[in-house]
């Protein structure tokens, strides 16, 4: 899961990318992120239920793409924007066959996008949800 994390962060240009499951917290199964001496924010593998903008991807049921979530006022205040100086996030839901919302898969970074780049992120994001999908249930389309 890390490498498909990793492909999406990179295909995106984006420094994080995560697969994630909501368990008892959001937990990271796939995670990319800068370097340690990157100087940028490093995150571990979990982060409570609550924080970010997974859990509005898991209620909606959609993909969400944030370009600058500055631009938004119901998304600009928010943990993960203020700890890790994030201002573009593009996120999809993991949806199992049998309608549970699993989790998410997402790319965070902490500069804006052009909204002319959104949809190329947000194909991005999609893909490599149809591929966590079908790792997880092991099945091909």
């Amino acid at each position: 899961m890390d490498e498909l994390a990793r492909g999406m962060a990179s295909e995106a240009g984006f420094l994080y990318g995560f697969v994630n499951l909501f368990l008892e917290s959001q937990t990271f199964v796939g995670l990319h992120q800068p370097p340690a001496d990157s100087g940028h924010v490093i995150v571990g593998r979990t982060m409570s239920r609550d924080h970010g903008w997974c859990p509005e991807v898991m209620s909606r049921r959609k993909a969400l793409p944030l370009a600058d979530v500055h631009a938004s006022p119901r998304f600009s205040s928010n943990e993960v924007a203020d700890s890790v100086g994030i201002r573009s996030y593009f996120g999809a839901p993991l949806i199992h066959e049998s309608g549970v919302v699993l989790g998410t898969v997402c790319v965070i970074d902490p500069e804006p996008r052009p909204l002319a780049d959104a949809e190329r992120i947000r194909d991005v994001t999609l893909s490599t949800t149809a591929q966590v999908m079908e790792h997880i249930t092991g099945r091909t389309r």
